[in-house]
C-alpha cells in the first residue's frame, strides 16, 4: 500500500451548496475502488490563473491523502474523467507522515 495525495478542483458553478455532496462522494469513490482515505483537506474557493473558458473561471480546492495500491490511481483516474462535478484532478505520491514528538 502507498499513500497518495489526490488533488481535486470541482466545479462549482451554480452548486456552492453541494460541495459537501460532493467531496463525501469522492470519499465513497475511494473507499469502494480498495482505497482508505486518512484525510480531507478543505480548501477554499480559488480563481483560475488562466480562464480556458469563461463559463469555469474559479473552482474549489480539495485535498485527500489516502492508501492504496498502485493499481488504484488508474481507476480513480478513469472513474473522475467524466465526472461533471470534478474540473480536474492530480495524482502523487504523498510524503511519509512525520513522527509525532513526545
Amino acid at each position: 500500500m502507498k499513500r497518495y495525495e489526490g488533488l481535486f478542483i470541482l466545479n462549482t458553478v451554480g452548486k456552492e451548496d453541494a460541495i459537501k455532496d460532493t467531496i463525501d462522494k469522492i470519499s465513497a469513490e475511494i473507499t469502494s475502488a480498495g482505497g482508505k482515505v486518512e484525510t480531507v483537506q478543505k480548501m477554499e474557493k480559488k480563481a483560475f490563473a488562466r480562464v480556458a473558458d469563461r463559463k469555469y473561471s474559479s473552482g474549489y480546492y480539495v485535498n485527500f491523502v489516502f492508501e492504496g495500491a498502485p493499481e488504484l490511481i488508474a481507476q480513480l483516474r478513469h472513474r473522475f474523467t467524466n465526472n461533471e462535478e470534478i474540473f480536474r484532478v492530480l495524482f502523487t505520491l504523498a510524503p511519509a507522515p512525520k513522527p509525532v514528538a513526545a
